[in-house]
């Protein structure tokens, strides 16, 4: 029997080179060998109030994105997380085990509350500074319980392996927490406790084109698969860089690095090691480098696009896809779901 594996990507906007190598490659690859559930995260975006439309346009691009990537709905469900009404069910039952203070120190809360708030305080006393703010009614009560969600969604279909990254392993060891709670508080072996799967390796972290800090919808320094072809040169011409290596053998840069760092991604060997090569000598042009890493960046995003653009215009393929995939998931949805309510002694008379 397979392991099961589970992961999920927030309807927030359009995915980019960030999450296909950290994320979409590895899910085609997994769902050769193991029993793959991939879900657009419909609920958890609405912690930020979306706009309607736009959160709807959100899902089906994310879908488009899923399949055009090559994850096959023949060999792994793919299905959006509101369909699966068991899932908020069991967000509530599980509520009933999970403590206010935990939630309120998870920092991921913390960081999205001071946020929100507009507070640029690091003290660790979060409660007192939203209680204390007029603004507080910013912060939704979604926002707190977003790691028992996110629980949910795993423990409803027992999964035994969620890829995430270091951001989110804080929710995925408080998962582990709410698994044992439940079990041992009710003396049974019902959830399984996950763990963290990168498919072995290092986990990859896509740096921005900003010069700092890794790829990310809210950083504004993305290369999308969705960009069109001269959208995504001018984006890789304005990549942050320095003046330039001074003397031999200098220690690269921030900014470079990063360049070199998705040259590695979508370059061949011999390209990455002449631009390093010139950076040591101090012969670089960093207008050729980005040149360079446009066109072969553009040579793995190009047919992935032109392949988001033919499945969203087909609406029948895409309504199938969902529908198939939510019914697989519903089913094992079920199942957890009436298991939990007799144990938690919700019986029908």
């Amino acid at each position: 029997m397979k392991e099961v594996v589970l992961s999920g990507i927030r309807a927030t906007g359009n995915l980019h080179l960030g999450n296909y190598f950290g994320a979409l490659s590895k899910f085609v690859r997994m769902q050769n060998d193991y029993d793959c559930l991939f879900f657009i995260a419909d609920l958890h975006a609405l912690t930020t109030h979306p706009d309607p439309k736009m959160l709807h346009s959100n899902v089906k691009n994310i879908l488009a994105e899923y399949l055009a990537a090559g994850i096959d709905p023949e060999k792994a469900t793919i299905f959006v997380q509101s369909d699966i009404p068991e899932i908020s069910e069991l967000y509530l039952l599980l509520n009933m085990h999970v403590g206010i203070g935990e939630l309120m120190r998870t920092a991921s809360f913390k960081d999205k509350a001071r946020k929100q708030l507009g507070i640029k305080s690091d003290s660790d006393d979060i409660e007192k500074e939203i209680i204390g703010n007029e603004s507080n009614k910013r912060v939704n009560a979604g926002l707190l319980t977003y790691p028992t969600l996110m629980a949910v969604d795993i423990l409803i279909q027992k999964a035994h392996k969620v890829p995430v990254g270091k951001d989110q392993e804080q929710h995925l060891e408080l998962t582990r927490r709410f698994a044992r709670r439940f079990n041992s508080f009710y003396g049974v072996e019902l959830f399984p406790e996950p763990e963290n799967f990168n498919f072995g390796g290092t986990p990859v972290k896509v740096p921005g084109l900003d010069g700092s800090g890794k790829m990310g919808k809210s950083e504004g320094n993305c290369i999308y698969l969705i960009d069109e072809e001269k959208v995504l040169r001018k984006k890789v011409m304005r990549a942050v860089t320095d003046e330039g290596p001074k003397e031999p053998n200098s220690p690269v840069s921030q900014p470079i690095q990063n360049l070199f760092t998705l040259m590695e991604l979508t370059s061949s060997p011999e390209t990455l090691q002449q631009f390093r090569d010139a950076y040591a000598d101090c012969s670089i042009r960093y207008g050729d480098l980005k040149k360079q890493l446009a066109e072969d960046i553009l040579r793995i995003t190009l047919p992935i696009r032109e392949r988001i653009l033919d499945i969203q215009n087909d609406d029948a393929y895409l309504s199938r896809v969902v529908r198939q995939g939510a019914e697989r998931a519903r089913e094992r949805a079920a199942k957890t779901l009436q298991e939990v309510r007799e144990i938690m002694g919700i019986r029908k008379f």
